[in-house]
């Protein structure tokens, strides 16, 4: 089977590799230049926290060990003050859970080349998509060109050009829910060739209503990110109006920066965007046969960054999508609506993703979430089992939805177990006649 696959980012060059695995042959349509030659866009990376969702679908094809060997395992989360205190947060009870930092574009150019390595896989620079007919097949790029395709497959992220065809059809719904808030990138760069910080954590500075985080990059640099309300990225337009705000809001990161006027001016502002879409795929009967579109990764449930799943959860796409392929003897037609199950899951990581921003930029700092997260590593140590929101999204394969429903669980458990330890002490002690009833008993 030929297939299309519109989109050369993370999860269309994963697709790929999964296809191909399968015989097929795959031709991509990238609208950008090859990256590998032409470098990333500037400012616009966020680097990905690869997690255990994402390093299982590479292990199924072998390419887990190459790019975690350029990736920096960040096993918790360091907290900055505004006086500069610094807090650790280990992720799991005892350290040994790690999400791994890599560059977007670096990873995008290794998977390229897994990709372009297997036989059948062909990828077409510099084809922008204009035009889809989902009855024909018919695809129509930038300067005229036209081919035609049985299955396409829409991989080119949160503002899918392919998804913008389907968003046309009767029967398909779609919204977007975009926050009022921007991010903007920032680097703090080695000093005397080592880390200025700590490498192996996630660092946050959490301010309330806003938040920056920064993650190590293997030349010893930190990309920071900013996510900030427009109206604070609209204010910041002068350098000394820069200066003073980060000398008062992050004054250690502020000392670390000393590129920070140029790269606050000339990095673009991104938008933070949560994308709904149902169906996800559609196939059309004609004279000349069936023709499938369909969507998979941010083309068809873009979320926002802050459980550091966008990478991993389109990569576990691939992995359903594949074993939906095995379930439907690779009828395309078959998989694609079996994939649909799926939509559950990422409904939930998406709801779980804003949440998490909450609590990134709100709550981490707090004596009392603090305290949670002990009693949650305490919990880990001593129940068999029981493991934390955070454990299960980002270091099990759980589907989202199963870890709502387990936590929930949990709770119940633990809730259920600590009313029977009170009511068992409060009978201790009225037997030893420490506690008096009302008629004096």
């Amino acid at each position: 089977m030929e297939v299309t696959i519109v989109g050369a980012g993370l999860v269309g060059c994963l697709l790929a590799c999964f296809l191909a695995r399968r015989n097929h042959h795959v031709t991509l349509y990238e609208r950008r230049p090859d990256p590998r030659q032409e470098g990333a866009d500037r400012g616009r990376s966020i680097n990905l926290a690869i997690s255990e969702r994402g390093i299982d679908a590479l292990r199924r094809l072998g390419l887990d060990g190459k790019v975690l060997d350029a990736a920096i395992p960040m096993p918790g989360r360091m907290m900055h003050a505004p006086d500069g205190a610094l807090t650790f947060q280990p992720y799991s009870a005892d350290r040994s859970h790690a999400i791994n930092s890599i560059g977007r574009a670096d990873l995008n150019r290794e998977l390229l080349d897994a990709a372009t390595a297997l036989p059948g896989v062909e990828v077409r620079f510099g084809h922008r998509l204009t035009g889809l007919d989902e009855r024909t097949g018919r695809l129509e790029f930038e300067h005229g060109k036209t081919e035609t395709a049985r299955v396409v497959i829409g991989a080119d992220g949160a503002y899918s050009a392919v998804r913008a065809r389907l968003q046309q059809l009767p029967g398909v719904s779609f919204r977007q829910d975009y926050l009022d808030y921007g991010y903007k990138e920032l680097t703090i760069p080695a000093r005397n060739g080592a880390f200025a910080m700590d490498p192996g954590a996630l660092h946050i500075w959490p301010r309330g209503r806003s938040m920056m985080i920064a993650l190590p990059n293997p030349d010893r640099s930190f990309t920071c990110t900013l996510f900030w309300p427009h109206e604070t990225l609209a204010a910041l337009d002068g350098p000394q109006r820069v200066r003073a705000y980060f000398a008062e809001h992050y004054p250690d990161a502020f000392e670390l920066m000393p590129d920070l006027i140029p790269a606050y001016r000339d990095n673009p502002v991104g938008h933070l965007v949560t994308m709904h879409c149902s169906p996800w795929h559609v196939t059309t009967e004609s004279t000349t046969g069936s023709t499938t579109v369909g969507l998979v990764g941010d083309a068809a449930h873009a979320i926002v960054p802050f459980y550091g799943q966008g990478a991993n959860c389109g990569f576990e796409d691939c992995v359903e999508l594949d074993r939906c392929l095995d379930q439907a003897g690779d009828d395309f037609p078959k998989a694609l609506e079996l994939f649909e199950r799926r939509k559950a899951d990422t409904d939930v990581i998406a709801r779980l993703a804003l949440d998490n921003f909450v609590e990134m930029r709100d709550k981490v700092g707090s004596r009392m979430f603090l305290a949670g997260k002990r009693v949650e590593h305490a919990l880990e140590r001593v129940l068999p089992g029981y493991a934390s929101r955070y454990e299960l999204v980002s270091f099990s394969t759980t589907p989202y939805a199963g870890v709502e429903r387990r936590v929930a669980r949990q709770r119940r458990i633990v809730a259920g177990a600590a009313a029977a330890l009170l009511a068992l002490g409060f009978a201790a002690r009225r037997r030893r006649g420490l506690v008096r009833t009302r008629d004096g008993g």
